[in-house]
């Protein structure tokens, strides 16, 4: 037996002459359902939705108003096109049918070629309507997969950068993750106090420890005779030390030309390149910039920074302990560093202390190793 690919139409009408009337016009083209009632109508729609309904107006219990209401609120059966029957011929009664969600009104006493002529358009609309809506499901998701490889592409093209400005520097691939770890404790911390909370929504937290990473990244185009120099740097050296911050920043810059000026993360590890060495009293570099003129990314990126880098050795000094580290932070706080960020450093000192010890460097003879 072939299987009835034919439109399903239901009509719901409580006399029963109409519904044998329709019944005889309709079966010959489509697959028809008929209720006697309002209930017995939605009842029918809700278990298998039809292509289209036909639907009386003047019903007890329920009129045809009442029962286009609770068609378009169930999510089930809110697709499917009403088209209206009816003997009322006032325009207020077709506009309130309209309002409801009702795609046609078909005046009794019915004209068959009428009712065939208007089943037939509204059927061919919803095909097409389900086409496009398919269609556009279908370029959704070829856009959602594209943009997830461009977001892979990004997220290794970045993982190369901060690969080489690791192999050209002291620090570890452990530092940078311990700093960003550090920086996305410090926003959440700073996310539920007053005056922060609007600014570090979940996205910008998220971005924002996405682009820690990049924090050194301009350190690609410092010398290797001065970064790697295992002394401390003379005046000169240093001067050309400090050059890394907008260098970084103008590397992302043009990152964030090429990838679009949209890019939050791009946008963030902007600004962290170029003033996670700037201090609140305005004495850092290299634009000298002071108190909030600091971005709140580039004061976050301060305090995680510099905590890993008192903790960690380096050829120049001995490593501290994690008091001494939080105690030389806190004698900086209004000076250095912002001294809300000082006190949800304090606050989370243990958290700090305890990823200190899960991502210590692998040399044993680390302090952070032990």
């Amino acid at each position: 037996m072939m299987p009835d690919n034919r439109s399903t139409v239901l009509v719901i009408d409580d006399t029963p002459a109409n519904l044998s009337l329709l019944n005889q016009l309709l079966r010959e083209h489509y697959r028809v359902k008929l209720a006697n009632s309002a209930p017995r109508g939605l009842a029918l729609a809700e278990a298998a939705p039809p292509d289209l309904i036909l639907l009386d107006v003047m019903m007890p219990e329920m009129d045809g108003y009442d029962v286009c209401r609770a068609l378009k609120a169930n999510p089930a059966t809110a697709g499917v096109p009403v088209i209206f029957l009816t003997a009322k011929t006032e325009t207020s009664d077709e506009e309130l049918g309209f309002e409801l969600g009702a795609v046609d009104f078909i005046h009794k006493p019915i004209a068959p070629s009428i009712v065939l002529a208007r089943v037939r358009t509204h059927l061919q609309i919803k095909v097409w309507q389900t086409f496009l809506e398919d269609q556009s499901a279908w370029l959704q998701g070829e856009v959602d997969r594209w943009v997830n490889e461009v977001l892979q592409l990004q997220e290794a093209s970045i993982r190369v950068m901060v690969s080489l400005a690791e192999f050209r520097d002291e620090c570890t691939g452990n530092h940078i993750r311990r700093t960003q770890t550090y920086v996305r404790l410090l926003a959440e911390y700073l996310s539920r106090q007053p005056r922060d909370t609007a600014f570090l929504t979940a996205e910008h937290i998220d971005q924002i420890a996405k682009a820690a990473p990049l924090h050194d990244i301009g350190k690609i185009a410092i010398p290797d005779h001065i970064l790697l120099k295992p002394g401390r740097h003379t005046v000169e050296e240093f001067e050309i030390m400090k050059t890394h911050c907008v260098k970084g920043e103008n590397m992302l810059a043009r990152t964030r030309r090429e990838m679009g000026e949209g890019n939050l993360m791009l946008l963030f590890a902007s600004q962290i390149a170029r003033s996670h060495h700037e201090r609140w009293d305005g004495t850092g570099y290299p634009d000298g910039l002071a108190g909030e003129e600091i971005p709140l990314s580039a004061r976050l990126m301060a305090v995680a920074d510099v905590y890993d880098a008192l903790r960690s050795r380096r050829p120049y000094k001995a490593p501290f302990s994690h008091e001494e580290a939080i105690a030389m932070v806190v004698e900086q706080r209004g000076r250095h560093f912002d001294p809300a960020l000082v006190d949800a450093l304090q606050a989370m000192a243990d958290e700090f202390q305890r990823i200190a010890t899960q991502l210590a460097d692998e040399d044993p003879d680390h302090p952070l190793s032990e």
